[in-house]
């Protein structure tokens, strides 16, 4: 029998963007409705589902040709064994003579990816409301760059086969990238650099000990140390483009401290120098 693909958590750009825009006019529909917490819901599902959709659609697309996406990959991991990195095609071969372990590492990368993202979006939603903005703005910001980034073609190491590397989704017909699973057009397979599944993985972890106050909070540890092991033994990325991922979620949480401190300073500054005016009805002193 013929092993299937393993399901990848994804929707085409079309069906997606057809889908946020749903959202975004039953989450207006609501709140015309005066039902504002459902309104809420619904418009932050629809603008998540627009990033995804304009994810897909990047994915399609490119600055540069896709012919040299596979020298991009060589020239990347010749450099990261020339700066004394680990060599990704070793860690890779201490799991491959055994199939349990290869096999649940590809179904961690294909589900695991989104489920965890959507768990943590919707817990802090629901429970942690007042720190749902900057949650969604970093996931935003992270992605966007991301996306840019992504424009320029480059192909995951299990497409070098003459580096050591060895497609093991593929080997055990668990690929996610192998053409449309169920009539859905699955993720571009040139988007290696950098690693969303890096960058939301370490997302969702700092969130979680940011918001949560539980003792058991830094137990998400465990994902992104699990994932960044995932992504390299499955050769679905190298650890530049976890590192690459790492900055860019830096910087988007940088841009949002440098945003909110200015406003804060902004608003010092103006309330420092702007006369307080006396209530109404208040006497006025000579």
């Amino acid at each position: 029998m013929e092993a299937r693909p393993v399901q990848n958590l994804t929707l085409t750009w079309q069906t997606a963007g057809g889908a946020s825009v749903a959202l975004l006019a039953a989450g207006y529909a609501a709140k015309r409705l005066r039902r504002p917490s459902l309104g809420s819901m619904l418009r932050e599902a629809g603008i998540l589902l627009a990033l995804f959709a304009l994810w897909q659609l990047v994915g399609r697309l490119s600055l540069m040709s896709a012919d040299h996406a596979l020298d991009r990959a060589a020239w990347i991991h010749r450099t990261e064994l020339a700066l004394g990195l680990p060599d990704e095609a070793g860690w890779q071969a201490a799991v491959t003579p055994y199939p349990v372990v290869v096999k649940a590492a590809n179904y961690y990368y294909a589900s695991m990816h989104f489920a965890v993202m959507i768990a943590v979006l919707l817990w802090v939603f629901v429970r942690h409301r007042s720190r749902y903005a900057w949650v969604r703005t970093t996931v935003v910001l992270t992605t966007a760059v991301c996306l840019a980034v992504q424009f320029i073609p480059v192909a995951p190491p299990r497409m070098l086969p003459e580096s050591g590397f060895v497609d093991v989704a593929a080997e055990y017909g668990q690929s996610v990238y192998g053409g449309a699973v169920g009539g859905v057009v699955v993720a571009a397979q040139l988007s290696a650099m950098p690693s969303v599944h890096v960058a939301w993985c370490v997302l969702a972890a700092v969130t979680v000990i940011v918001v949560s106050r539980s003792a058991l909070r830094w137990l998400i540890v465990l994902h992104p140390l699990v994932t960044v092991w995932v992504v390299v033994v499955t050769a679905n990325h190298f650890w530049a483009d976890g590192l690459v991922a790492l900055v860019i979620l830096a910087l988007a949480y940088t841009a949002q401290w440098a945003v909110r401190r200015y406003r804060t300073a902004r608003l010092a500054a103006r309330e420092a120098v702007e006369p307080r005016t006396a209530p109404r009805g208040a006497p006025v002193r000579h």
